[in-house]
């Protein structure tokens, strides 16, 4: 026994071959790309928009673009586990369909804050919050859905590896695009111009995934929701805890490169003479551009690596380097140096295997009918991960300086790489004792 197929259970005799085409896997990867685009523009712009249209100060601006996004994502942990059981009994298209008409709706009104506040009598900035809340509901309806879509267009365990990097390489072209070339807009069109185009960017999303794509799995209106195998899943599959503890870790690490690398940007600029909030977040979009291009390039890698080294020695890979990467992050002082290439570009590749490899894992060990509820409680232990290392990041970025919440993640990686390190020798073991059993077996095949 190889170590990929160690990890990787066989295919269910009864699985649906379903009517899948070429185009339907090309129009979800489309909708994948559409779907990062608008996540991404969304994240990387409150920064700038809080700091240039409603003046948030720099005492606070970690803790607030942090709290903004905790918040956010405490809505997601109470919806994203339900809505993968939901997925399972309604389809997953139509969840991601209304998604992106709830985002791409909100987007459009987002710069109209002010205004809104103005005639409702309210802070803007607690209007500005409760848009970000319903964008990111539209989004939480959107990206589970994708993940498990890619689930269900795998037919073989062996091909899911490959088709998840084809996913994992239009996610992180979708953000790729957002920070090296449509973070240069703000500066070329204005702010206002550039928030509507996410929001078009999702109503576009919203009519592709109805027009071209389609459900594999059918429909079953009659379970439960399905707490009690999932959880016996986890109790028993130790590759399942691996696979949600680095959701846990790994989910966050893109929102915490994301944010409070924006967040340095733009507030270190006032420390530089003739250097605009608008030219520091272009100049943060070009760093975080080129760490999705390094995401990018080596997501393919991770495939081969993945189908050759196994999914668990490949997930202590992905979190070694990432976990270097972010620990190097506190020898930075100056985010506009050139020298933040080097921690981003060990980010990226690592990066790269904590997105594509814990999911591949789950999908594994996840049985086929309860795919969605599996996934679902994947992305609630995610969106855990998520407003913990926001809520630290943002206090550390606040109280010991913006390189911190890196420092912390660094951590937080290398010691679950060592828990990796475990469930691969636990496994070898494992194997091993089968096969000495198997071998202590007397052989009755051809004896009559």
């Amino acid at each position: 026994m190889n170590a990929a197929s160690a990890d990787m259970p066989p295919r269910p005799a009864n699985a649906p071959d379903g009517d899948l085409q070429a185009h339907h896997r090309n129009a979800l990867y489309l909708v994948v790309a559409m779907a990062m685009i608008f996540l991404t523009m969304v994240l990387a712009l409150q920064p700038l928009y809080l700091s240039q249209v409603l003046g948030l100060a720099r005492d606070n601006a970690g803790f607030v673009n942090a709290n903004i996004q905790v918040i956010t994502e405490l809505v997601d942990l109470l919806l994203v586990g339900y809505l993968g059981y939901v997925s399972d009994r309604i389809g997953r298209i139509p969840l991601m369909v209304y998604g992106f008409l709830l985002a791409g709706f909100t987007a459009l009104l987002a710069p109209f804050d002010r205004e809104i506040a103005a005639m409702l009598g309210l802070n803007t900035l607690a209007i500005f919050y409760v848009l970000r809340v319903l964008m990111s509901l539209g989004g939480t309806l959107v990206w589970p859905q994708v993940a498990t879509l890619s689930g269900d267009y795998t037919l073989e365990p062996s091909e899911r590896p490959r088709q998840l990097a084809n996913v994992g390489f239009m996610m992180a072209f979708g953000v790729t695009l957002v920070y090296a070339i449509i973070m240069q807009l703000p500066e070329q069109v204005g702010l206002t111009v550039t928030m509507w185009l996410a929001g078009f960017i999702a109503l576009a999303g919203a009519w592709m995934a109805k027009r071209f794509l389609v459900e594999i799995n059918p429909p079953r209106k009659e379970i439960r929701f399905p707490f009690q195998q999932v959880w016996n899943l986890v109790k028993s599959e130790q590759h399942l805890r691996l696979s949600f503890l680095a959701a846990f870790t790994s989910r966050n690490d893109m929102v915490i490169v994301g944010l409070f690398l924006m967040t340095w940007f733009v507030y270190f600029a006032d420390l530089i003479q003739g250097t605009s909030h608008a030219r520091a977040a272009s100049r943060a979009g070009i760093v975080i551009g080129l760490l999705g291009v390094v995401v990018l390039i080596s997501l393919p890698i991770w495939g081969r690596i993945t189908i050759r080294l196994g999914r668990v020695a490949a997930i202590a890979i992905g979190l070694l380097l990432s976990g270097f990467g972010f620990v190097a992050m506190g020898l930075i002082l100056n985010p506009f140096s050139w020298w933040i290439l080097l921690p981003i570009l060990i980010i990226g590749f690592g990066q790269a295997g904590c997105i594509l490899v814990p999911q591949t894992l789950a999908m594994d060990h996840a049985p086929e009918e309860i795919r969605g509820s599996v996934l679902g409680v994947f992305n609630t232990v995610g969106c855990f991960g998520v407003i913990f290392f926001l809520q630290v990041g943002g206090i550390l970025f606040d109280w010991f300086g913006p390189t911190s919440p890196f420092v912390f993640t660094g951590i937080v990686n290398l010691l679950l790489f060592l828990y990796a390190l475990v469930v691969m020798r636990t496994a070898s073991e494992e194997d091993v004792s089968r096969e000495n059993f198997s071998s202590m077996q007397p052989d009755f095949r051809g004896k009559g």
